[in-house]
């Protein structure tokens, strides 16, 4: 019998995302913070996808012959557009209401997402050529076993994406203090203990035997929104791939 490394989900963190199963998809609604970020990440994960995989950068589908792996995919907010960009998508959370709510979203738009309510640990595929998981590190209860996880289940030529918030006086201010009381994110969401610097993020991908290789910060401007920036005091993003 195979050995299965102990889950690194936290069962409370499953239920919190859980119970917004039903309001994941109304861009007014519980998860109107993602809905206003996923945009900004888009872009940069299809710049980091064209830089990657050259000669396809005017191509709607730039991840046709692809597998790509979503891990805390929620309700398909970021596993729906890669599947529009072609590739063969598995998004997987901790949440049954969220898969129930991303396969019913997905079939509405007629796109096959292979979802699944299992941790990334006891997923038996592996080979990905894309590995992605935005919003999720922070909530994990071992993060150091979490990256391990992710980094077994990508191909040797493939590309990982991650992103978080940063663990900065500026990040408590704006996604807690600010942001859960008036700023639409649901009480409860975030333990500023839990957020990591980019250089710990990255040393935890170095140790899997991976090199980021870019970086990003993403900041808000209460006039233009979320925007792609050097400044990553508050949420940043990284590009990792295997070590050559």
């Amino acid at each position: 019998m195979a050995h299965i490394a102990p889950a690194t989900i936290d069962p409370k963190e499953a239920a919190h995302f859980g119970a917004m199963a039903a309001d994941w998809w109304n861009p007014a609604g519980s998860s109107a913070m993602l809905h206003k970020l996923n945009p900004v990440r888009l872009r940069y994960i299809r710049a980091a996808i064209d830089g990657h995989w050259p000669g396809r950068e005017q191509a709607f589908r730039p991840l046709a012959d692809k597998r790509a792996l979503d891990v805390g995919c929620g309700a398909g907010l970021l596993a729906e557009p890669l599947a529009r960009m072609g590739a063969s998508v598995t998004g997987l959370d901790a949440a049954p209401e969220n898969i129930a709510a991303a396969n019913a979203h997905a079939q509405g738009q007629g796109l096959a997402i292979d979802y699944r309510a299992t941790p990334v640990e006891e997923l038996a595929e592996g080979g990905f050529d894309l590995v992605t998981s935005m919003e999720v590190i922070e909530h994990v209860a071992d993060p150091a076993a979490f990256v391990a996880a992710l980094a077994r289940k990508l191909a040797p030529e493939g590309l990982m994406i991650l992103s978080t918030p940063n663990r900065t006086p500026l990040s408590r201010l704006a996604m807690i203090t600010i942001g859960e009381s008036v700023g639409g994110i649901p009480k409860g969401t975030h333990d500023w203990g839990k957020f990591l610097k980019p250089d710990e993020l990255t040393a935890l991908l170095e140790q899997t035997g991976l090199n980021v290789t870019d970086s990003s910060g993403l900041s808000f401007d209460p006039a233009r929104g979320f925007a792609l920036s050097a400044n990553q005091a508050i949420n940043y993003l990284l590009t990792a791939r295997h070590k050559r």
